[in-house]
């Protein structure tokens, strides 16, 4: 199983499901994260904070129809970032006897 590298950042299963949800999509507003990952408002920005700071993840806030609103987007660093996580965890089920049948 050499070569299996999960990391940390992305591992938390609130951020796996962030990070899953923004690889699909060139951005996604915060209020549409929040519902599909069933969280409040304040561990959402926890995890999103988390993810910013990794490098993994950018935050763009606008004002539409007079109320502010904010949009998450995996940078560069961040979808390599995911799609290696990925990766890993695709080998990682590999190694398992029961999923290879």
């Amino acid at each position: 199983m050499s070569g299996l590298q999960l990391d940390p950042v992305i591992h938390a299963p609130v951020r796996l499901q962030i990070c899953a949800i923004l690889s699909a999509v060139s951005e996604a507003e915060f209020s549409l994260v929040r519902g599909e990952t069933g969280v409040s408002d304040s561990v959402l920005s926890k995890h999103v904070k988390q993810l910013e700071d990794a490098g993994y993840l950018t935050v763009r806030k606008a004002t539409l129809a007079s109320r502010q609103r904010t949009w998450l987007s995996l940078t560069k660093v961040g979808t390599r970032a995911v799609a290696e996580h990925f990766r890993a965890l695709q080998r990682l089920a590999a190694s398992i006897p029961e999923l290879r049948k």
